[in-house]
């Protein structure tokens, strides 16, 4: 049996707090608890709105499933992305609805919105311990890129990713 479709969108002012909500679920167990300054960033979906592009995944009853923050070119947001590349931060599915197709769909869509910019690859980053999220995207095509690796703050390693947008890579 096949899951319904997931529909993918911008998010809606009135549902910054759920989307905060969720986004916090996806990532509560690599936070160090309540007292991590990053669990505010995660929450602070109205400031990733306002300096990117927030996405939602929804099902047809209008559940939302997802979302994703895209970080085009000249958002504060922006980590790893040089010219010509596209990138995204924050992927984060409910703990509840994951293996449903929102994540795939929501990286999609910032793939399409990043290749309508002309973008010729996509740039991540992720914590090394998200090995979920890994699979995703080397399914997505992505491939590891050691030489991006980065660390924000003492103990937080990230790992980098890249997928190139070409017409001819398939999704």
């Amino acid at each position: 049996m096949t899951p319904p479709p997931v529909r993918v969108r911008v998010a809606r002012s009135e549902e910054l707090g759920a989307l905060g909500d969720l986004t916090l679920a996806a990532y509560e167990p690599f936070t160090l608890g309540p007292d991590d300054p990053y669990v505010a960033r995660l929450r602070d979906t109205a400031a990733r709105a306002r300096e990117g592009v927030l996405l939602v995944a929804e099902d047809q009853e209008g559940s939302l499933l997802g979302c994703v923050t895209w970080c085009p070119a000249g958002s504060p947001l922006r980590e790893l992305a040089q010219e010509h590349e596209g990138e995204f931060r924050m992927l984060a599915v409910a703990p509840r609805c994951q293996g449903r197709g929102a994540g795939a769909a929501l990286v999609h869509r910032c793939h399409e919105l990043a290749a309508g910019l002309g973008a010729t690859s996509m740039v991540i980053s992720s914590l090394a311990e998200m090995t979920t999220a890994h699979r995703l995207y080397r399914r997505l095509g992505y491939e590891r890129e050691p030489t991006r690796d980065w660390s924000p703050a003492i103990g937080v390693d990230l790992v980098a990713f890249v997928r190139p947008l070409d017409v001819g890579h398939r999704d």
